[in-house]
């Protein structure tokens, strides 16, 4: 395993980060977290999570422009660095590994 390791939380956060590009902010992620994993995410602990990454340097943020849709207040959007790329990549090498690693039997399903 390399020396960077994600909590489960960070790494979907981080991966929605991804899905969304250009559009990644607080809602946005949680909107995109919850319809893709069934789940309701707190938007508190979306917060401690993205200031998390950013001090890890795996994301980096930036204010957008104020609009009056949401009564002057400025967005801040989110962005994968190269680090939370690299570090994006590992988790996945490592993941694969391990599922390539279970004997067929085990993972099969019957229906």
């Amino acid at each position: 395993m390399g020396k960077h390791q994600l909590g489960e939380f960070e790494e979907v956060v981080m991966l929605t980060v991804a899905i969304l590009t250009d559009e990644a902010y607080g809602f946005a992620i949680i909107e995109e977290m919850e319809k893709r994993l069934n789940r309701k995410v707190s938007i508190g602990a979306l917060q401690t999570v993205l200031r998390r990454l950013e001090k890890k340097g795996y994301l980096s943020s930036e204010m957008g422009e104020a609009t009056a849709v949401r009564g002057g207040k400025r967005k801040r959007f989110f962005h994968l660095t190269s680090a939370g790329k690299n570090v994006l990549q590992e988790t996945k090498e490592q993941r694969l590994g391990l599922w390539n690693a279970v004997p067929e039997f085990v993972v099969k399903f019957s229906y």
